[in-house]
C-alpha cells in the first residue's frame, strides 16, 4: 500500500515506476512544520517549489481594507505553484490553515526528475494542470448561488482528499473554520452559518468540530452541479 501522499496524488496521472517512486520519497524525507494560521514563507528562496505533506494550506490575499480571499486550498501532495517561473515574484500569500509540515523541494531537482523520468515529468505536467482547471473551475462557482457554491467545494474537497486516502466511507476530517469557508466562497461569516444549516437541515451536509459526512455524495453533486472531471482522477 503506498502511503506516500505525493506518490498516492501522482499515480493519478499514471502507473509509475519503483524507480520513480524512490525518487519521489526521497523528496520528502526533510519536512519542516509550520503553526496554524501562519504564512508559508515561500519567497525565502524562489528556487524551490513548497509541497504540503499535511494539513490544509491556502493561496489568499488581502484586500486594502483587510478582507482576506482564499482563491484555493492546497491539501496534502500539492505543490504551491509547481511550474511558476523562479524569476518573477507573486504578490499572493500561502496560509497554513492547520499545522502544515512541508517540504522545500528545489527547482533544479523537480527539473532533473523529470528530465530522468518520463512518468515523474507526464505526473507533474498532470498536477500543474489540474490545478489550472480547479482555479478555473472556482470563478465558474462564483457565478453560483451561495448555498450550490459551497456544496461544490465540499464536494470537491471530498474528492481530492478521496484521491489520496484521507476519507473514510462518508466522511473526512476537515478542519477550516467557518470564515475559512466564508472567504473561500465570498460570503459573510453571518451568511456561511445560515448556509450551513440550511445544507445540514436537507440532510446534504454534515459539518462540525473539524468533520465533514456528506450522506448521499450523489445527491450533493446534482444539487451543486458539480463534475468531477475537472479534477482528472484516474
Amino acid at each position: 500500500m503506498v502511503h506516500n501522499v505525493l506518490i498516492r496524488r501522482l499515480e493519478h496521472a499514471g502507473p509509475l515506476s519503483e524507480a520513480e517512486r524512490d525518487a519521489l520519497r526521497q523528496l520528502t524525507l526533510k519536512p519542516y512544520c509550520i503553526n496554524s494560521r501562519e504564512d508559508i514563507d515561500y519567497k525565502r528562496s524562489y528556487h524551490a517549489v513548497p509541497l504540503i505533506m499535511s494539513g490544509i494550506a491556502c493561496r489568499y490575499k488581502l484586500r486594502p481594507e483587510g478582507q482576506r480571499r482564499i482563491v484555493h486550498f492546497l491539501l496534502p501532495g500539492d505543490f504551491y505553484d509547481l511550474h511558476a517561473s523562479a524569476h518573477f515574484a507573486s504578490d499572493w500569500h500561502l496560509g497554513a490553515l492547520t499545522r502544515c509540515c512541508v517540504v522545500d523541494v528545489h527547482r533544479q531537482t523537480i527539473e532533473s526528475l523529470s528530465a530522468q523520468h518520463a512518468g515523474i515529468a507526464r505526473a507533474l505536467w498532470w498536477a500543474t494542470f489540474v490545478e489550472l482547471e480547479t482555479e478555473r473551475e472556482w470563478l465558474f462557482n462564483d457565478s453560483r448561488p451561495a448555498d450550490k457554491r459551497l456544496g461544490h467545494l465540499f464536494c470537491e474537497l471530498f474528492v481530492r482528499l478521496q484521491m489520496i486516502g484521507l476519507t473514510s466511507d462518508d466522511s473526512c476530517e476537515l478542519r477550516l473554520t467557518q470564515i475559512d469557508l466564508a472567504d473561500a466562497t465570498a460570503v459573510s461569516f453571518v451568511h456561511m452559518n445560515r448556509i450551513i444549516q440550511s445544507l445540514r437541515s436537507n440532510n446534504l451536509i454534515y459539518y462540525q468540530r473539524g468533520q465533514m459526512r456528506i450522506p448521499d455524495f450523489k445527491r450533493l453533486s446534482e444539487f451543486s452541479e458539480f463534475d468531477p472531471s475537472f479534477l482528472h482522477v484516474s
